[in-house]
């Protein structure tokens, strides 16, 4: 092949090895000529520089051919997926067009191939993919279900090739994606192999010691749970070859990730986590004998074992409507331990191991119904289609019909009801930007206010500072948030017009040194046919009274009493003011935060499960009232924010430092019982410039005392001064920010 200088001599090894066991694979559904025309176009994609190594390095016909084998060895897909695999690469660099492609090999493999450059775009529009939308969207758009079953088997192999990459923080990014967004679709398809591999892997990247600790204990216990395995199956095994039974018996233990998930939920250590391993008793039983044979070894087993009837689940009766059929049960082993058998024979387990019954229910895993429903009708096709998953391109999902998802220039990524309009999604971004909203431009092309949106539109809003809400806005809209932030901000115009009329009208009276008398003016009001002030001075600020008229009759009224002697009570007109309260929005700007890479003065609010102060590493999470709190990166909550709310993370980096800002932190100093220990810790506090002391508490037993410190400290460049200075303080064992 030409251009040598593109395969390492370990790349050459490797691919004559992948391309004999694709061709093992495969051959049999391949046509005449596939393989030459397919040799053909790769070696001139290669010699024209048409592909390239990726991120890692990685080389593009290797990694493609990777994928091609996982695909047809675990899912079982043929001819037209791995086609389109191999030559999606060459289509996407413009190489060879879909049309060239069709001609050669059919519409089948042009489709495939569609529909991966499709995802690809869509994803490369998408650096947030941390959301149930994006995934979402990615169903929506992959059309036919091929394409997301070559991209998770895609994502298996790249996880797979990149333990030794130098480049951690891609290699992060890849796993992160893995754990949010091919993970759980792979469950929801049934791949639990795979998702399996993709969740361990993530885990192993991302949590490297957690992976490994467990990773260790799991190798640790190994030759204890064997050697309980063993005495669990001896006397099954011995009850089953003499009932003349054919099976094989294996025991599974669990992955990595679901046992550190075990341990997160049941806040226990590794030990604490009792069901390491289930048994699977696997029968070779013909079609018509399996459930009286799956029941057999029941009986079998609960002869021998106490089992615990509440655990009993049974889908061999009633399979499940994915699919799903198997015989579970958990009964009392040795040493009085419960133990989860799986009774099935080795049709059932080859669905249940391949994908073809996606049982993502079982695990808790909630999905739409819609999706359910959908993966139902796409297992039946594959029992009654002679060229099984070559069926797939009949289905279309049509599963979001009642969804929009819309993206950011940026790629971030909203969701909305459909029939929402550019100004529903301005104001879903940010009630400001809503408000100032003058149109927007979809997809490269200017678009109006009421330009309805739909899946997949790029949509960047234009703004103007002279915009303002307006009340037919209302008939625009669609979803209720952006009708009540219309609401909200058509009444807060109003009562600023309002406070501007009432104070030009009050500064007439000093103009024209008359006295205003608050009870005088309320008369007025009321003889001049208003049935509220707010009515009034809306007349005011609509130019619709003039202010000098009004003084003219205040006048004439005034005179009227004073003529009837009639007594004036005098009200202060504080009570009247209404002081605008500033305190919440000073807050959020003493220090300058840019949000979301250019968004400046934007009000957030710090969170207090953290406390986040001037430099430490932060972002943004928008709450459900629309605001933005800031959290530290390492805040404890950090971690199931991005896992369930992904889709409401913004960027937040800190722009600029104000004089005199402090912030509130609490410090935790454990250290010996001392009477003096205390005097030396606030003693160094006091002489630090710009940091005080607000309080101290102090807990002491056993000699040792625990002291809960609040001082007011402006960046992390003092604290953590401070905290070394306190560190070296006699007796001071420990000092950590809380």
């Amino acid at each position: 092949m030409d251009r040598d200088d593109f395969f390492t001599t370990e790349e050459k090894e490797q691919l004559f090895l992948l391309y004999r066991k694709l061709l093992r694979l495969t051959g049999e559904t391949l046509k005449r000529g596939d393989c030459k025309k397919l040799k053909t176009h790769l070696v001139n994609s290669i010699k024209n520089n048409h592909v390239q190594r990726d991120t890692f390095g990685l080389n593009p016909l290797i990694k493609d051919m990777q994928t091609a084998v996982i695909v047809a060895e675990e899912i079982g897909m043929k001819r037209a997926s791995i086609l389109g695999i191999m030559l999606h690469e060459s289509v996407k660099s413009g190489a060879y067009t879909t049309e060239e492609v069709q001609k050669m090999y059919g519409e089948d493999v042009a489709g495939i191939i569609r529909g991966l450059i499709r995802v690809n775009e869509l994803y490369s529009k998408s650096p947030t993919i941390e959301s149930e939308n994006f995934r979402n969207l990615l169903l929506s758009f992959a059309e036919d279900m091929r394409v997301i079953l070559i991209m998770i088997a895609n994502r298996v192999n790249v996880m797979r090739q990149i333990k030794d990459s130098p480049n951690d923080e891609a290699r992060k990014q890849v796993a992160n994606e893995a754990a949010y967004l091919y993970a759980p679709i792979a469950h929801k398809l049934g791949l639990y192999k795979l998702k399996s591999e993709l969740e361990d892997l993530s885990l192993k990247y991302t949590e490297k010691e957690i992976y490994y600790h467990i990773k260790d204990k799991l190798n640790a216990t190994k030759a204890a749970r064997d050697k309980y395995i063993a005495a669990f199956i001896a006397p099954v095994q011995k009850m089953l070859e003499e009932s003349g039974l054919k099976f094989h018996i294996k025991g599974r233990t669990k992955s990595i990730h679901s046992i550190y998930q075990k341990m997160k939920k049941q806040k226990c250590p590794f030990e604490g986590v009792y069901d390491l391993f289930a048994i699977r008793i696997i029968l070779d039983s013909p079609l018509e004998k399996e459930k009286q044979e799956c029941w057999q070894v029941y009986s079998i087993v609960t002869d021998m074992y106490q089992p615990n009837p509440k655990r009993l689940r049974d889908w061999l009766s009633v399979p499940k409507s994915n699919g799903y059929e198997s015989l579970h049960i958990t009964v009392m082993g040795p040493e009085a331990k419960w133990v989860e058998v799986q009774i099935r024979t080795e049709r059932m387990d080859d669905i249940a191991e391949r994908g073809l019954a996606a049982h993502w229910r079982y695990k808790g895993v909630k999905g739409e119904s819609g999706l359910d429903e959908w993966l139902t009708s796409v297992r039946e096709a594959l029992e009654n289609s002679d060229n099984g998953l070559e069926a797939m391109d009949q289905f279309k999902l049509d599963l979001y019909e009642d969804e929009v998802f819309v993206f950011t220039p940026k790629g971030d990524l909203f969701k909305l009801g459909k029939g929402s309009t550019v100004l529903d999604f301005a104001f879903q971004i940010h009630s400001k930007l809503g408000s100032k909203c003058i149109g927007a431009k979809v997809n490269g092309k200017n678009a109006q206010l009421r330009q309805v949106l739909h899946s997949g539109d790029q949509v960047e809003i234009m703004t103007s500072n002279t915009q303002t809400p307006k009340q037919d806005w209302l008939n625009i809209v669609t979803t209720s948030k952006a009708r009540t932030k219309i609401r909200q901000a058509l009444k807060e115009m109003a009562a600023r017009q309002h406070a501007f009329a009432k104070e030009t009208l009050e500064r007439k009276f000093k103009n024209r040194k008359i006295d205003y008398d608050e009870a005088v003016m309320m008369r007025l009001i009321k003889r001049l046919g208003f049935k509220t002030v707010t009515e009034f001075y809306q007349t005011i600020a609509d130019g619709a009274l003039e202010v000098n008229d009004i003084i003219d009759k205040y006048l004439e009224q005034q005179k009227r009493e004073n003529d009837t002697h009639d007594e004036v009570t005098y009200r202060s007109a504080e009570g009247y003011n209404l002081q605008p309260i500033q305190e919440e929005e000073t807050k959020g700007k003493e220090d300058v935060l840019v949000i979301d890479q250019n968004l400046k003065g934007l009000d957030f609010k710090l969170a207090r499960c953290c406390n986040p102060i001037y430099g430490d590493d932060v972002f943004g999470f928008v709450t459900v009232s629309g605001g933005i709190k800031i959290h530290r990166c390492d805040c404890p909550n950090a971690s199931d924010l991005r896992e369930r709310f992904g889709y409401r993370i913004v960027k937040a980096r800190w722009a600029g430092k104000s004089q005199g800002t402090q912030y509130p932190i609490t410090l935790r100093v454990v250290g010996h019982d001392d009477i003096g220990i205390v005097t030396n810790i606030t003693s160094v506090i006091s002489k630090e410039n710009d940091i005080s002391l607000r309080s101290i508490s102090i807990d002491s037993h056993d000699g040792l005392f625990s002291g809960t410190l609040t001082i007011m400290v402006g960046d992390t460049g003092r604290l953590e001064a401070l905290i070394k200075k306190l560190r070296t303080v006699k007796g001071v064992k420990q000092v950590s920010r809380n």
